[in-house]
């Protein structure tokens, strides 16, 4: 057992010494997978600190039937999409007649963010039609899980994991097309 897993075993407990040095020691890995999923940095440093904060809110809850890194890269995709989900909402809110709300800005907007967007946006309308799509295909293609980890911490046969991802990129390939 790693360094990291056993620290978040003795945070389950209530250990707060050990919350601190689990929050500390993941820290860097949280950040990069932020920003492996939001192309502004500052973005991703929202979702980072927010998934940091809902690992210190419920490190309790985790029951160690998965590994605690497959927990965390689940705590940390769900706050980067919700990051984002946010800033899309606070942009619609405040959008200005210059620039339509669902146009990237050229000047300001690389092609690997700007195809980043477009995926978040299609995530999001694959979650309005078929939401158990979206966390085994997240996990895999964004996080970087294999499929036997996704099958754990989601307890649903590798099998079916392998379909609803198959399902999630066919879904998603066509909102992006």
């Amino acid at each position: 057992m790693t360094d990291i897993e056993q620290l978040a075993a003795r945070a389950a407990t209530g250990d707060t010494a050990a919350r601190d040095a689990l929050l500390a020691g993941v820290a860097p890995q949280v950040m990069r997978q932020c920003q492996r999923i939001l192309p502004c940095r500052q973005d991703a440093e929202e979702a980072c600190q927010d998934a940091l904060l809902q690992v210190a809110m419920k490190i309790t809850t985790f029951d160690a039937r998965s590994r605690f890194s497959t927990w965390l890269y689940v705590v940390t995709a769900n706050c980067a999409r919700q990051t984002y989900r946010s800033l899309k909402r606070r942009a619609s809110e405040q959008s200005t007649p210059q620039l339509p709300l669902d146009t990237a800005d050229p000047r300001t907007t690389s092609v690997i963010a700007g195809s980043r967007l477009d995926l978040l946006d299609a995530l999001e309308q694959l979650e309005a039609h078929r939401s158990e799509l979206v966390g085994p295909l997240v996990l895999r293609d964004l996080c970087q899980l294999s499929y036997e980890e996704i099958a754990a911490h989601l307890d649903i046969p590798v099998g079916t994991i392998k379909s609803r991802i198959h399902d999630a990129r066919r879904h998603v390939r066509a909102s992006l097309s």
